[in-house]
Order: C-alpha cells, then structure tokens, then sequence
C-alpha cells in the first residue's frame, strides 16, 4: 500500500492532481489543503490513502496525517465511500470536524453535499467513541457555540460558512456577542 508520495504536482486536473514521483505520474484525488500545499512549490510530500477495489485503484491525498487518519475512519462508517469521505475531510479542519463529532453536531456532516440524515447520524454515532476529541468541551461552551452558529444560520449563513466565522471568533465570550463579533468581522 501506498502511504506517501514525494514529488512534484505536474498537473491539476477536475479529478484530482498530477503527482510527478521520480518521472512516474500519480493521478491524486487530494483535499483543498493538500493541493494548497503543491501550489507555488517544488518538491512536496503528500500523506496517500491507497483505495483498491475489484476495478480500480485510487490513490487520495492529503497535507497531513490528521485529515488521513480522519478521511480512513470515515470509511469505516456504514454508507460512507471514499468520495463521501473526502468530501467530508475537505469541508473542514479535522479538528473541527473532530469538535463537531464530540458536539454530536449532524447539521455540520448534513450541510455536506451528498449526506443525508441518516449518513450524519450515523458517522457522529460510529465515531464519538474513535475519534480522539482531547479534553471534554464543557457544557455551556458547547450550548453557546450551537446557539451561536444556529443564530447565524437563520441570518442565512451556510453551517460550514458559520463554523468559519465563529473559528475567528473568542470561544469565550457569550452566543450573542460571538455572533456579533461574527456579524462585524464579516462586514
């Protein structure tokens, strides 16, 4: 199995991107952070997930072992392929998608296309107990963060638009005020 690559991207493509390894091109479909990190550079190492099937080997890529170790325990979720799963490490940070697993916050995963209800139930309920989520967020930290991106949402914000813009925001302060420190440095 093919674990990391070292090389140069040769190409970007709708597919993925062209990983050039010691004259032998690599088709590798990669998450928005690891082809980021391609752009603008020369020799480049890529953590690689090798998908075999009956049909096909696929090669995924990302910019480091989190997003990898994340996108391989999607795939042990039920209903979960590897272009949900990449879809899903691509939306996000794996360490707020972490977050979103201990918050059991299924509007994160549903406001992903191609996850329904049922998907985002199931990948929070198979995953709270594999995901290593570090210390415990307290309660009333957790309750202000949903109230506050729910707030924004009913602004007309995305979830995912909403889970970024309180990331810039003090997870200190108060729902109201981060949705206002949200709100104005939105403005």
């Amino acid at each position: 199995m093919i674990a990391r690559l070292r090389g140069t991207a040769v190409a970007h493509r709708h597919d993925g991107l062209v990983l050039d390894v010691n004259g032998v091109g690599y088709l590798v479909a990669a998450t928005p952070s690891a082809v980021r990190k391609t752009e603008g550079s020369g020799e480049v190492s890529l953590e690689i997930h090798t998908h075999v099937r009956e049909d096909a080997l696929q090669l995924y890529g990302f910019a480091d072992a989190a997003e990898r170790e994340l996108f391989e325990h999607l795939l042990s979720v039920s209903g979960v392929g590897p272009k949900v799963a990449l879809a899903i490490v691509s939306g996000s940070s794996p360490a707020d998608l972490r977050r979103a697993i201990a918050l059991e916050d299924t509007a994160r995963f549903e406001a992903i296309p191609g996850i329904g209800k049922k998907t985002a139930q199931r990948v929070v309920l198979e995953l709270k107990e594999k995901v290593g989520v570090g210390a415990p967020v307290p309660e009333i930290r957790q309750d202000g963060h949903l109230v506050a991106r729910d707030a924004l949402v009913e602004l007309g914000y995305t979830v995912v638009d909403a889970e970024r813009a309180l990331a810039e925001v003090d997870p200190e302060l108060p729902a109201e005020e981060r949705v206002r420190e949200a709100l104005r440095k939105a403005a």
